[in-house]
Formats: structure tokens, C-alpha cells, sequence
């Protein structure tokens, strides 16, 4: 399934998607413990696509 249908993507591939670095996803993550764009499945972390791209699309840097 193409990255841009997914709901859910890991930290590398939304990497990818969003052209932001592995590391800055981490931080972004990091410092907004509970966003609703975060999944926590277990020690793993996944992004919702959707709801992230709204948490872009509301900041003036990232």
C-alpha cells in the first residue's frame, strides 16, 4: 500500500513522506507526549499521517 494511503506510518517512512529527519520526528514526538497524531504500540512509535499533517499544517516551524 502507498505511503500516502496508509494511516499509520512508521518513523522512517514518515521521514520520508514528510521530508523531516528520523531525528526531528523523535523530538517532535518527545516533547508532545499523548498528541493525538502519536501511536504507541508497545516500545514502537507510529505516526498517524492525517492527524500529522494537520499538526503541520497548524505550526510555523517544525
Amino acid at each position: 500500500m502507498p505511503l500516502w494511503q496508509r494511516y499509520s506510518l512508521s518513523v522512517p517512512e514518515a521521514a520520508k513522506y514528510f521530508g523531516i529527519g528520523e531525528t526531528r520526528l523523535y523530538q517532535i514526538v518527545s516533547e508532545h507526549p499523548g498528541a493525538d497524531f502519536i501511536l504507541e504500540i508497545g516500545s514502537h512509535v507510529k505516526i498517524k499521517r492525517v492527524l500529522f499533517e494537520r499538526f503541520l499544517d497548524a505550526a510555523s516551524c517544525v
